[in-house]
């Protein structure tokens, strides 16, 4: 992360607080999401949990929607990468 932890923690405050709203879209097919870091530049990695891991249509949550949501609210978020 940068220097600065505090600008640190609040981009994490933001990017969980996007996510947050986020989370219901994806329980409602039995899915989740789970914030892991978020690292310089910018990047999110997240975890996918329940019906999300192997489903056919995971790349395309993560980039049009998760993504594409976090970097609308959160200009700072350059890259959301998933993890194992």
């Amino acid at each position: 992360m940068t220097d600065n932890p505090t600008r640190d923690s609040e981009l994490t405050a933001r990017v969980q607080q996007a996510l947050e709203e986020l989370r219901p879209y994806l329980q409602n097919d039995g899915g989740d999401v789970e914030l892991v870091s978020v690292e310089d530049g910018g990047v999110v990695n997240v975890r996918f949990h329940g019906a999300c891991c192997g489903c056919p249509h995971a790349q395309a949550t993560l980039s049009n929607g998760i993504q594409r949501s976090l970097q609308h609210k959160i200009p700072e978020v350059t890259q959301v990468l998933l993890v194992p």
